[in-house]
């Protein structure tokens, strides 16, 4: 119903509606532009399950959207033949997480899926792993990750522990698509769910289990300096026992805890974008870092799954962003298995497309390949699930510029609780030889060349933004930029129609990675840069990089990027 003032209308009417629901709606009945928001469309269901403010309202999550989401995914459960192997539902700490989680298992117990239910909040990767370790068909995870505040979301996880893929996804919606709303999709209550073996709450032995595999992935226990001062803010999210317990078991115990970020709180009192890809998530953690003389900062967002490192590099601190992270991670990982022999036949790291190619130098020295796919764990993980069947290749680790990355194949989603013991590892073993991160990735540019980058969001929110957005990836492939700094455009990459083209010949050549909404522009000199619609918020991101012997060349050559793509982005209205 395209008509948001009816849709309104019938939400307002609706007697499934408690009176303090209703009064939600009515206090915004004379605010067309929040009434239009909340009912221009239905919050969309697709691989990234669901996202959005929270609310009464089609385009909001709320116990409507999430319940019959839920029966949805059951029923596609038992189309699979999977009913018998249950669900793991987990939460983060945001408002309403833990009874959105809830809500879904006795859905899940009222349609005959046994729902493994957290009996309180967990890692994003602990719920990845639980799906593994219990064999269940499914996974839901209650989370909106590092979005402000005012979000919450719907994960949805598969038998092998990864996001659902469109397959899945569009089954779900299918289903979406023939159910009313208003329908009550839970008919058993929590007792009989419990009597009835149908709602099994899980915890401890699941948490061993997790900790044990992400200690299992310590590569150095020598050569590594175990006094490293390390300070820690789980932003307020649900970080902070897992990542505690697995330091101090791997004997790191000169970590500190920022005491303002460490209890979960779905508020976010200290920061207004709970993500720590923004240096305003580093604030407390500085102050701390000062008074204890701390060597690295570790952040993990809200769920956990993501992570962002800060190192104190001369008494300066300096931030490395998920490229750079990722770079030193890799170097790390990959030639210290090497060096031990312990890097598997055919090993592979897995990027996403929008991810600095700086690695891949690194990784044809030690026989390591580099594959690409698009944005998303689910993506990356596609291939270990599809490798743990023929054993063709080995997965070491995959990771994305927007600070993601994960080792090993114990779970199959991003993994801010090993990396951040990997990353400690790391500054631990390159102490004892007198460097800090900072140094390592110096020599990483002086041998391979200065990788730069920078990720650039514009946010457009509302029908209006979306619209705009639109307009923004349909007419840039028309007006791009033919020459930048010098350089000119050499090949564009059309993820929408599969097809890489030569600028110069119009030669065309199919590619092998699934269709989607984005597009890369590659330029004489190695620069490149990407434009995609966001999966998960209302923005369009542009991904910059550019590669030169000088850094300063580099430093330059990044600006007029930048400068010139916006210029262009921004004519379109």
């Amino acid at each position: 119903m395209s008509n948001y003032k009816e849709l309104y209308d019938k939400w307002l009417n609706s007697p499934a509606l408690t009176e303090e629901e209703k009064l939600q709606l009515k206090s915004i009945e004379n605010d067309e532009v929040e009434k239009e928001d909340r009912f221009y469309k239905e919050l969309e269901f697709g691989t990234a399950g669901l996202r959005g403010k929270v609310g009464m309202g089609s385009n909001r999550m709320n116990r409507f959207i999430i319940a019959r989401a839920t029966k949805a995914l059951a029923q596609t459960i038992i189309d699979n033949g999977l009913q018998e192997k249950g669900i793991a539902i987990a939460h983060d700490p945001r408002l309403f997480s833990k009874e959105f989680a809830k809500l879904a298992a006795l859905v899940m117990a009222s349609n005959g899926v046994k729902a493994y239910l957290f009996e309180d909040l967990r890692p994003t990767p602990e719920l990845s792993f639980a799906v593994r370790y219990l064999g269940t068909a499914s996974g839901i995870n209650i989370t909106a990750s590092h979005n402000p505040k005012e979000y919450n979301g719907y994960k949805v996880y598969w038998q092998e522990g990864s996001q659902i893929k469109s397959d899945i996804s569009d089954k779900v919606l299918e289903y979406i698509n023939s159910m009313d709303i208003f329908d009550d999709y839970v008919t058993i209550t929590e007792e009989e769910a419990l009597e009835k073996g149908l709602l099994e709450y899980i915890g401890e032995e699941v948490d061993e289990k997790f900790y044990a595999e992400s200690l299992n992935c310590a590569i150095n226990d020598e050569n590594i300096d175990k006094d490293i001062s390390v300070v820690y803010t789980p932003l307020n999210g649900a970080g902070y026992k897992a990542v505690t317990t697995v330091l101090a078991r791997r004997g790191f115990n000169n970590v500190h805890v920022v005491e303002e970020q460490k209890d979960p709180d779905g508020t976010f009192p200290t920061i207004e974008y709970p993500n720590p890809e923004d240096t305003a998530a580093f604030e407390y953690g500085e102050r701390l870092a000062k008074e204890v003389n701390a060597e690295v900062i570790i952040a993990t967002d809200p769920d956990c799954d993501r992570l962002a490192v800060e190192v104190i590099h001369n008494g300066e601190v300096v931030s490395l962003n998920g490229n750079q992270a990722g770079a030193v991670l890799v170097q790390y990982v990959i030639e210290n298995l090497a060096k031990q022999n312990k890097l598997p036949e055919n090993p592979v790291l897995v990027k996403s497309i929008v991810t600095s190619k700086m690695v891949e130098p690194l990784c044809k020295e030690y026989g390591v390949e580099v594959i690409d796919v698009l944005t998303g764990f689910k993506n990356i993980c596609a291939l270990p699930n599809e490798w743990d069947n023929t054993g063709e290749k080995n997965y070491v680790m995959g990771y994305e510029e927007s600070i993601g990355y994960n080792v090993g194949t114990f779970l199959r989603d991003k993994d801010g609780v090993t990396i951040a013991m990997l990353l400690v590892e790391a500054a631990a073993f390159y102490k004892k030889q007198g460097k800090t991160l900072v140094d390592v990735l110096d020599a990483f540019y002086e041998k391979y060349g200065y990788y730069l980058d920078k990720t650039i969001s514009i946010v457009l929110e509302g029908a209006a933004g979306a619209q705009r957005i639109k307009r923004m990836m349909e007419k840039y492939r028309d007006i791009f930029a033919r020459e930048i700094a010098g350089s000119e455009v050499v090949a564009i990459t059309d993820y929408l129609v599969q097809k890489e083209k030569n600028v110069a010949t119009g030669e065309e050549k199919d590619i092998e990675i699934e269709k989607t909404d984005a597009v890369k522009f590659s330029y004489s000199d190695e620069s490149w840069y990407t434009l995609r619609p966001s999966g998960t918020e209302p923005k369009v991101k542009l991904y910059v990089y550019v590669k030169d012997a000088d850094k300063k060349v580099a430093e330059e050559k990044l600006v007029k990027f930048e400068e010139k793509v916006l210029e262009l982005l921004y004519s379109i209205d």
